[in-house]
This record gives structure tokens, C-alpha cells and sequence, in this order.
């Protein structure tokens, strides 16, 4: 029973690596108004300092379903660079990890005629994986197992007026394997492009947003793809938006796997927003959805003298 239950332990370390390690929910970070998750070199354009509180929870209904909570800071920390952390823990049935995530962003012009320009991240991030066998269902006291593991992500953005397009590698180093054999992958490289065009001319005080997330990763062969679509209409000392996140794999092409309507607020300083994830799939049938909820704050600065630290939209 013991070789049972830690061969079945190392299975569950080996998908939840594989699909989570360093890996927020990214439905929420571009939607949110929070890109910087998505690709760190968004770090430090625009608000002088952002703060998002977030927290989701999938498949409600379903005992000891995926929790994960997280907080992330960005500023502009010099006219053409900015930086940013964020700290996160993640609860999956016995499996957990926390983890923090450090990332610097340099920033430079290419035209201001046409604001064009490009920019460059790096980030350091560092995970706990904890597998908990207190309640393993037999009568023999097994010991935890806590791994700890190092990695870096590297980003690229470019804006071209209303236009933005990121590529992203992340988990560039390969994971060690220690103490036992198994199917636990050693590859956790995963790539990302994501692409947006803001439309500000449509009427006065509203922004429509449509984007597209293409995620790929190097284990397991596996991609899908987020087809976006949000809404700004600007009110007093702030704004409000509204979105839909169609999702889909990419070897079911456009065969839905997840439909997520969000909406949000910013009113001065604060804000917030909620969605949640609708599975189109037979899962559906065995749990509520995923529910999301980011809070934050936004800290204005003294405008910044270099452009490409500025926001070229209205929001």
C-alpha cells in the first residue's frame, strides 16, 4: 500500500508541475488588467505602481479542486526600466506550492513619430512543491516530500501605437529529478504570445480590446489558444469594462473548451473585477466552474520623461 500511494503521489507531482509550476491562471492576468503576468516586460509602462490581489478557484463543487491565490507588484522604477514580484500559493488536493517570481523590464524607443517601441524582461522565480501524506489512508506514518526549485523566464514586447505583441519563454532551465524514478517530466519550458489592438476612435471615452493568447508547451506537445474580446467606457475618476474569454485547443481547433465572461471597475485609486470560467466539456456536468476575483490599487507618479514608459491608449 505505502509503494501505492507514493507511486501515486509522484504521478500527481509530475502533472502538477508540469501544468502549474510558476503558472498563474493567465485568463484572468490579461483580462484583469494585469498583463505583467503574462509577459514581464509590461513591468513598469504606464502607472507609476500596481498592485493585484487575486485569488481563483476552479472547479467549485469538486472536493480539493485547485485554489490559487496571488499578489503582484509593478512599478516604473527609472524613466526607461521597471520591475515587479509577484508571490503566489497554489493548493491542489495533497499537492500545494508557493513560490515568488522577480522580474526586471528595460525599456527603449524605437520612433517617437510613430511610438514605436520595444522592450525586454527577465525574472527569476523560485517554487516549493509540497506533497502531503498525513492522510494517505493507511496506517503507516510516511514523511513529506518539499522540493524547492529555481528557474528564469525571458520576455519580449513591442508596441506600435495601438498595437502590442509579447513572446515569452518560461522555465528556460530543466528541472532536476532526485531520489526516485519516474515518468516526472524534466522539461517545464512553455511559450506564449500574446497580441492585442486597442480601438479608442469609436466613440468618445470607450476602448475596444480584442487579443489572442497562443500558449505552447515543450513537455507534452500541448497548445491552446484564448480568443479575447473587452470593452472600456470610461466614467467619472475612472472606468468600467466588460469581457469574454473564448478558449479552445489547438488540436480541437475551435472546438470551445471554456467560455469566461469578467467584468471590472476602477474608480480612482481601487480596483476590482470578477469572472468566471464555464468548462464546454462533459467536466461541467461535476463542478460549478472557476471563480475569479482580482482587487487592487493603483498609485500615480509623476509622468515618466522617457515615451516608452507611457501608455499610448486612453485607459
Amino acid at each position: 500500500m505505502k509503494k501505492i500511494f507514493l507511486i501515486i503521489s509522484i504521478i500527481c507531482c509530475s502533472i502538477k508541475v508540469s501544468a502549474q509550476e510558476v503558472d498563474l491562471p493567465q485568463y484572468v492576468s490579461h483580462l484583469a488588467d494585469n498583463p505583467f503576468l503574462i509577459s514581464p516586460a509590461y513591468a513598469g509602462i504606464g502607472t507609476g505602481l500596481q498592485i493585484r490581489l487575486n485569488g481563483v478557484s476552479q472547479w467549485i463543487g469538486v472536493k480539493e479542486a485547485p485554489d490559487t491565490q496571488s499578489l503582484s507588484i509593478e512599478a516604473r522604477i527609472s524613466d526607461t526600466f521597471g520591475g515587479g514580484i509577484t508571490v503566489f500559493n497554489d493548493k491542489n488536493g495533497f499537492t500545494s506550492q508557493q513560490g515568488a517570481r522577480l522580474s526586471l523590464a528595460k525599456h527603449l524607443t524605437l520612433s517617437d513619430f510613430h511610438d514605436s517601441f520595444l522592450s525586454f524582461a527577465l525574472t527569476y522565480s523560485y517554487t516549493q512543491f509540497n506533497i502531503d501524506t498525513f492522510d494517505n489512508n493507511t496506517s503507516q506514518v510516511l514523511p513529506n516530500r518539499v522540493l524547492g526549485s529555481s528557474n528564469f523566464d525571458v520576455g519580449m514586447l513591442y508596441r506600435y501605437e495601438r498595437f502590442s505583441i509579447s513572446a515569452n519563454v518560461v522555465n528556460l532551465l530543466d528541472r532536476k529529478i532526485e531520489d526516485f524514478e519516474s515518468n516526472e517530466p524534466k522539461v517545464l519550458r512553455k511559450y506564449n504570445i500574446f497580441g492585442s489592438y486597442v480601438f479608442s476612435r469609436i466613440s468618445r471615452n470607450f476602448e475596444l480590446e480584442p487579443s489572442v493568447l497562443v500558449e505552447y508547451r515543450e513537455f507534452d506537445k500541448r497548445s491552446r489558444t484564448d480568443v479575447n474580446l473587452k470593452a472600456r467606457r470610461g466614467v467619472r475618476d475612472g472606468y468600467v469594462w466588460a469581457g469574454l474569454s473564448y478558449t479552445f485547443l489547438n488540436d480541437q481547433f475551435f472546438t470551445p473548451n471554456a467560455i469566461a465572461p469578467l467584468f471590472g471597475l476602477k474608480k480612482g485609486s481601487f480596483y476590482a473585477s470578477y469572472g468566471f470560467s464555464i468548462n464546454v466539456n462533459r467536466t461541467q456536468d461535476f463542478n460549478y466552474g472557476t471563480h475569479m476575483i482580482t482587487l487592487g490599487f493603483d498609485y500615480e507618479r509623476r509622468p515618466s520623461l522617457a515615451r516608452c514608459t507611457q501608455k499610448m491608449v486612453i485607459f
